[in-house]
């Protein structure tokens, strides 16, 4: 049996407004640009529906009949799974600024004045989606790309065939610092990563040099082949020297902490250094998979290392 290929994600946009045909007309235009498009001719009604579906942008307007825009968009930024939804209100036109400011102060991410263009309707629609979808994928600790953007920049590299290197960095001995420490110092071991990695990169990388957070303490960073092996190097060193702040005295003065292993047993584990793998075109790399296999061999090399180690394949050059 063959299986057909699943569709294409098409955004959603929820528009809310009593008005039948402005409705009607608003959602013919974003259809015709693409778009999935659910109405509501007032709020209970959007806010019900939001309890079903999950819209990419609403688009609300602040006159309403029921319940104004004003008290729609407040429901809509206190709704348990619909809060970060951006939204787009219609304000009217003229002179009287009240309206757009109303709407900014109440949580509104955006603002249209009647009359507005189709082109202005779907550019703002399209505007907010992309910021969306970068959003999304940003990690909430770090703020740095996540998951979705590091796969499309290592794709775009590895498929344009231009030279490229991606260095995966590991933190090791986190969950043990993690469990003694608590996971509020255990958040600030890994922003001291992101940190490091960050101001090397603006120190000695270049503008093209792209920093991503896999998630938990893995991260990444796609570089050219002659100056990974510097960058990362430079990362190794730098935490090193700037995570010892992390410990107390004692521990520092130790070179190690105390804690329980998988097993329950008591260990003394090492302070907290990073294993890097620098992975570079070769003919071991045959697709996008296979990077992160060889990336998953060279952390296991590194791991096995005392302290910060960089691994670089000896069979790429």
């Amino acid at each position: 049996m063959t299986l057909a290929a699943p569709e294409a994600h098409r955004p959603t946009v929820l528009v809310v407004d009593d008005d039948k045909i402005l409705r009607e007309i608003i959602g013919t235009n974003l259809e015709l640009g693409g778009f999935e498009v659910l109405t509501a001719p007032d709020g209970p009604s959007a806010l019900a529906l939001l309890d079903d579906r999950l819209p990419d942008v609403v688009v609300l307007d602040v006159v309403m009949p029921l319940m104004d825009g004003y008290a729609t968009l407040g429901r809509i930024r206190r709704h348990a799974t619909a809060s970060h939804v951006p939204v787009i209100v219609l304000t009217g036109g003229g002179l009287d600024t009240t309206e757009p400011v109303k709407s900014l102060e109440a949580g509104a991410d955006d603002f249209i004045a009647k009359p507005f263009s189709p082109q202005e309707m779907l550019a703002r629609v399209r505007a907010k989606v992309r910021r969306a979808n970068v959003d999304s994928s940003l990690q909430p600790l770090t703020r740095l790309p996540g998951n979705i953007a590091i796969e499309h920049e290592v794709r775009r590299r590895f498929e344009a065939r231009e030279p490229w290197a991606v260095i995966y960095a590991d933190l090791d001995n986190f969950k043990a610092f993690n469990d003694h420490y608590g996971f509020v110092r255990g958040d600030d071991a890994i922003r001291l990563v992101s940190t490091t990695m960050s101001d090397t990169i603006k120190r000695i990388g270049v503008e093209s040099d792209f920093l991503g957070h896999i998630g938990g303490d893995d991260f990444i960073i796609v570089t050219s082949p002659q100056r990974a092996e510097n960058l990362a190097r430079t990362v190794a060193d730098t935490f090193d020297r700037d995570v010892l702040p992390l410990y107390d005295p004692n521990d520092r003065k130790n070179g190690w902490i105390a804690a329980k292993d998988r097993r329950g047993n008591n260990v003394r584990f090492p302070l907290m250094s990073l294993s890097l793998a620098i992975v570079t075109q070769s003919p071991r790399i045959k697709s996008y998979q296979s990077i992160g296999e060889v990336a998953a061999e060279l952390k296991s090399f590194a791991k096995r290392q005392t302290g910060s180690f960089v691994a670089m394949d000896k069979r790429a050059r």
